[in-house]
């Protein structure tokens, strides 16, 4: 496919309107492989399709920067309201992240009605701790591991940093990662973000019980470093819920930073990895700070423990 120029792109993505359940994979489609044909590919390796857990027949793709050592590792999870989305559209995220050093995974996860919140955490929790002991054969760190979503997958990594549960069942806790970094994500499950019938009888139909699988409702002081960032044109997912999370952290001393960019939308939030959209939101800049930084609070804490 040839690529597609960047007002096209722009008009295809406020048309697709990312964070709606996916009634529109055609429209998605063009959008998605307009933007990997535009990846930044010079040195990075891709490892598509693999296993990280037979049983279910779920994989994930790797990219990785070439001679990569000791590397930093994000885990990414696609957005798409817990009902849709294919890794494979998001190879411009993987290829954004390791042309700039950092090993990246993308796995896909079971999805409503298939499974609920239980079914997608442990397949989530289970692609975090398989690359935990494989980020070695890609050239990355373990101790420089962190997990990365964009709106309903941005709730997913915020459960695995903040409710020990997943991550119990694979001999980990949430301070064994370095960082989380949510793109719009739904933490504190308000009244607009579940509209849904189907999603209702996951999440529940009271506030009360949607905060049950919210990440604002299990901050206890022991989460790792967060990266929050929202767009205040987001009309799919209200920055309030990164504000509500944000506070609860830094109610318990955690460390969170907290971005909200003026005028960027839901979806352009996410396209602002991409190489032709990345002066619309400085989501890239920010991501790679924040994952150097936790690069070199890894790195003291490790020497300190000599």
């Amino acid at each position: 496919m040839n690529a597609i120029g960047p007002a096209r792109l722009l008009h295809l993505a406020r048309a697709c309107a990312l964070g709606a359940v996916l009634l529109l994979g055609g429209c998605q489609g063009a959008l998605f492989a307009g933007l990997n044909s535009t990846n930044d590919r010079a040195g990075v390796r891709h490892y598509d399709d693999v296993e990280f857990d037979a049983r279910r027949e779920l994989s994930l793709d790797v990219y990785a920067p070439a001679n990569a050592q000791g590397a930093p590792v994000v885990v990414f999870f696609y957005g798409g309201s817990w009902l849709g989305g294919e890794r494979d559209w998001y190879r411009f995220v993987g290829d954004a992240l390791a042309a700039h050093g950092v090993v990246v995974a993308i796995p896909d996860y079971r999805k409503l009605p298939e499974v609920s919140l239980d079914g997608f955490m442990r397949d989530a929790s289970r692609a975090v701790a398989w690359m935990h002991d494989h980020a070695a054969d890609y050239g990355g760190d373990a101790r420089r591991l962190f997990v990365m979503g964009h709106s309903s997958g941005g709730h997913i990594a915020a459960l695995l940093a903040t409710d020990p549960r997943w991550l119990a069942r694979h001999g980990l806790v949430p301070r064994d990662l370095a960082g989380c970094i949510g793109l719009a994500g739904v933490y504190a499950f308000l009244p607009a973000d579940v509209d849904d019938d189907e999603m209702l009888d996951v999440f529940g139909a009271t506030p009360e019980e949607r905060r049950e699988a919210a990440p604002v409702a299990f901050v206890r002081g022991r989460e790792p470093p967060m990266l929050l960032l929202s767009g205040d044109a987001d009309r799919e997912v209200d920055a309030e819920n990164s504000r509500e999370l944000a506070t609860a952290l830094r109610s318990k001393g955690e460390r969170v930073e907290m971005r909200i960019y003026p005028g960027v939308g839901h979806s352009a939030l996410l396209l602002a990895l991409s190489h032709p959209l990345r002066s619309h939101a400085p989501t890239l800049h920010d991501v790679l700070a924040f994952v150097g930084a936790g690069m070199q609070a890894s790195a003291m804490s490790h020497t300190a423990s000599r």
